[in-house]
């Protein structure tokens, strides 16, 4: 039986990012919170078989995707879906520090 994630309580100002749950504290689901100064990029990556939530909590930024033309850009609150099998990458295109939590998990 897996255990259940703990409750935490979580310091935006410590990190980059941090893990909030990780595999062994949840059956599938992978969660963290990102910092970005701006102009910093996640960097490109697929969701491969997983689907993606973004939440945006604060500042500006755009969301590419291999699917779009060009990039959606969104400010805060804001919530991007990247679907599987999707390359993407997260950018900041503010003057501030745009924060956010993914959640991602596996479509089978």
């Amino acid at each position: 039986m897996n255990r259940l994630p703990k409750i935490t309580l979580l310091s935006t100002d410590q990190t980059d990012y941090l893990r909030l749950i990780k595999p062994d504290q949840s059956v599938r689901l992978h969660a963290g919170y990102v910092t970005l100064q701006p102009g910093e990029s996640v960097g490109e990556h697929s969701t491969e078989e997983r689907e993606e939530i973004i939440i945006v909590l604060q500042g500006e930024g755009s969301a590419w995707a291999d699917s779009l033309p060009t990039p959606m850009l969104f400010r805060a609150p804001a919530i991007v879906y990247i679907p599987p099998n999707t390359r993407h990458n997260i950018t900041n295109t503010g003057e501030t520090p745009l924060r956010y939590i993914f959640a991602v998990t596996p479509i089978s």
